[in-house]
């Protein structure tokens, strides 16, 4: 079939999965070209370097930034927005009409449902009544309910705002004495933090925070792939080495209790696009919903590279365009290096 050439924009041009987001959109099955307009809000992102066009942008949150991109997207007569920013992701389904009314589709869920997927408290609530495998959780907002979580978490637990991205608010409190052995032969957990550091930065009393049971298995990341009526794909993988927050190794891997729980949250929440979730396992080895990303999760080029380029399928989703069986290949791995380009006078060489 001959695939008419698109414009895709993409946000997030410094985010680290940006380089697995161009390769998807590049290397497409339909072998369609694809001319590929970045912005972020850092004029030096590394994205500027390796998309065709790249625009700066005001923050995500800001009100002028739905406007802005609906500028950029028409002089560049832009196809299909991917967003890949979680703190841009409510403002801009607001905005999915007046992007519609342009010509221009956006991959984002509807705004109840980023409402719902950004908000950990709430997955875990959801999570819980579709039976699904969930840590133990409470909100806490004082220093008295504070006190009251150690008695009930014990020695051990995590505590993260809960709306946030990345890693930002994320602590391990543990107070639990380092051996020598840990002092010479493991880095840093720079995550971690004692209860009484907590209180001191905390205060009597502070924003909504959500305190969870720690788990201490593997982590696992679901990719998703799905509009109102279906998932076209739900692939899992196994985080096997992470650092920052970031997949550094990983396996795809065929688990049907992984499968069935991202299809409930699915269409519980009502998420469409592609999305993901992320798991841990418990002490009995059982995953637990930890997260949900309403959004092109960092490293779904794994899955790309496993035959099911998720990525790509949003684009054609926003242009209601029929997408394949994906036949997925259960084993694929992902390894990152690190890699660099130097720039002189404009002139980029990647290392």
């Amino acid at each position: 079939m001959n695939m008419s050439d698109i414009n895709v924009l993409v946000t997030g041009a410094g985010a680290p999965g940006i380089m697995g987001t161009i390769y998807s959109l590049k290397k497409n099955w339909d072998n369609r070209r694809i001319r590929i307009v970045g912005v972020d809000m850092n004029p030096n992102a590394v994205g500027k370097y390796f998309c065709d066009e790249f625009y700066r942008v005001p923050e995500g949150t800001s009100q002028s930034f739905p406007l802005a991109l609906l500028d950029i997207c028409k002089k560049e007569k832009i196809d299909v927005v991917l967003p890949q920013v979680t703190e841009e992701l409510l403002l801009l389904s607001k905005w999915k009409k007046e992007f519609e009314t342009e010509g221009i589709a956006i991959a984002i869920s509807d705004e109840k449902s980023i409402v719902l997927a950004n908000n950990k408290y709430e997955l875990m609530r959801i999570s819980k009544k579709l039976g699904i495998p969930t840590p133990k959780f409470m909100i806490v907002k004082s220093k008295n309910e504070l006190l009251e979580a150690f008695e009930e978490f014990g020695e051990k637990f995590v505590i993260k705002p809960p709306v946030s991205s990345g890693m930002r608010g994320f602590r391990i409190v543990c107070d639990k004495s380092l051996s020598k052995d840990a002092f010479y032969n493991q880095k840093p957990e720079t995550a971690t933090i004692t209860r009484n550091e907590l209180l001191k930065i905390l205060g009597e009393e502070f924003p909504p925070l959500l305190v969870m049971e720690f788990l201490p298995g593997k982590e696992y990341t679901v990719d998703v792939l799905s509009d109102k009526e279906k998932c076209y794909a739900v692939v899992p993988r196994s985080r096997d080495i992470i650092r920052s927050g970031i997949t550094f190794a990983g396996t795809v891997i065929k688990r049907e209790d992984l499968i069935s729980y991202a299809i409930k949250l699915t269409q519980r929440i009502g998420l469409e696009f592609a999305h993901g979730y992320q798991f841990k396992e418990d002490e009995s080895g059982i995953p637990n919903i930890i997260e949900s990303n309403p959004r092109i999760q960092g490293t779904m080029v794994l899955s790309t590279f496993a035959n099911a380029n998720l990525i790509y399928g949003s684009v054609k989703l926003a242009l209601g365009e029929e997408l394949p069986e994906f036949n997925v290949k259960w084993g694929a791995k992902l390894m990152r290096y690190w890699g660099a380009i130097g720039i002189v006078n404009g002139e980029v060489e990647k290392v």
